[in-house]
């Protein structure tokens, strides 16, 4: 009593700083416990959109290896196709097999189930394809896989993007929960930690502490978590449809292009290929006729050019060539002539007879710009002075062939 301290606050202090302690504890055995989790739960889900990824990549290069042996008529090039084809389908099976073996949830199971169904129906539309192809009634065989095998692959493959957004929203709610527990675990402890701070100053310092270095390895994950987010939200370099490079891959290598070009001294030219009409194939004919003109029409772009060269899909029906190391404008106009013999006169898809044109606009580095942005635009708007007509009558409208 002469000091003022009493057996009773002696034990009052002592049980305020076991409960100190085993708060602190507990939130930091929580919040690593919670680490481990949100690690575990985007693992599993990064793994299973891996994997559907892939899948869906491996379904498209099948249907595509089935187009292209529908539109080949060499049997010698429809047995290559063949085998792409068989070995994409080996790709998808194997897919689908991990998948099943992650463990599904009930609604995963159902889009899964929805798959198999879908599967088997593309399967027995593909391999009567192939047997109309191995009998050379190619115009049936055309026919089938424009009504009923590309429409089926297309279901197929939205189911599978449809299990690809139910682990991207578990991973946000994953990502919501660890934010909730994070959140609520700080303030419980420290609201304790600040009524206990002057009976207990070293203990609440030290599970501050611990609290902060926990916290800092959450935030780190919660970082990772939106850079994994922003990774899958951003485009691929390549396009998805054509194969083709993608906006984003074409800056690049134009950019390096021009770097190069500005150092020696060369020059570089920029073709940008705008199809007419394109909108009203698709609204006549469906999207899968518009897709395979697409295909097409990239493949023959890139029989035009050389090695060295560039070809891109900026979107929709929009393509762009970057002719790297050329001499001058000449060399532009040779290019532009020979993507003309390419794409003149018509092309048969599946039961359609489709004629098909396009507009080139040109220009070169360093007469019509001094960076990317520049060129494009300048060979963008010299593709709709073609279009409108207001350019000589050699470009006016270039006419596309198979």
């Amino acid at each position: 009593m002469r000091s003022g301290f009493t057996p009773s606050t002696g034990v009052a202090f002592l049980v305020l700083i076991a409960l100190i302690a085993g708060l602190a504890m507990n939130g930091i055995l929580q919040l690593q416990k919670l680490d481990d989790q949100i690690t575990l739960v985007l693992e599993h889900n990064n793994r299973r959109i891996e994997l559907i990824t892939q899948t869906q990549v491996a379904a498209r290069q099948r249907a595509d290896s089935l187009f292209r042996m529908a539109l080949a008529d060499d049997a010698f090039e429809r047995d290559a196709y063949f085998m792409r084809f068989n070995q994409a389908g080996f790709q998808v099976g194997s897919g689908r097999a991990a998948l099943r073996m992650s463990g599904l949830s009930p609604l995963e199971q159902t889009n899964f189930d929805s798959q198999s169904n879908l599967i088997v129906q593309i399967e027995a539309a593909q391999e009567a394809v192939i047997d109309l192809l191995a009998a050379e009634r190619l115009i049936e065989a055309r026919q089938l896989l424009a009504q009923r095998a590309i429409p089926l692959q297309e279901a197929f493959n939205q189911r599978l993007s449809e299990m690809r957004n139910l682990n991207q929203l578990s991973n946000l709610a994953a990502e919501r929960q660890a934010q909730t527990t994070f959140q609520q675990t700080i303030w419980v402890t420290l609201g304790f930690g600040v009524l206990a701070a002057a009976l207990a100053t070293l203990i609440a310092w030290r599970t501050l502490y611990k609290i902060k270095q926990t916290s800092r390895i959450i935030r780190e994950h919660m970082d990772a978590l939106e850079q994994s987010h922003a990774a899958l939200r951003e485009e691929a370099t390549h396009d998805a449809l054509t194969g083709l490079a993608n906006r984003r891959l074409f800056y690049d290598r134009l950019q390096q292009a021009i770097r190069h070009a500005a150092r020696y001294g060369g020059k570089v030219g920029l073709l940008f290929v705008d199809m007419d009409d394109f909108k009203g194939i698709n609204d006549q004919h469906g999207h899968h006729v518009g897709d395979a003109v697409l295909i097409e029409v990239s493949r023959q772009l890139t029989a035009c050019v050389r090695e060295s060269d560039s070809v891109a899909r900026l979107g929709g029906d929009e393509f762009v060539i970057l002719l790297d190391g050329i001499q001058g404008k000449d060399d532009c106009l040779a290019a532009a002539r020979k993507i003309e013999a390419a794409l003149s006169g018509c092309t048969q898809f599946a039961q359609h007879t489709l004629n098909i044109s396009a507009s080139i606009g040109q220009a070169l580095y360093p007469d019509n710009g001094q960076d990317e942005d520049t060129l494009l635009r300048a060979a963008d708007a010299a593709m709709y002075r073609v279009k409108s007509g207001s350019e000589t009558d050699r470009q006016r409208r270039l006419a596309f062939a198979q």
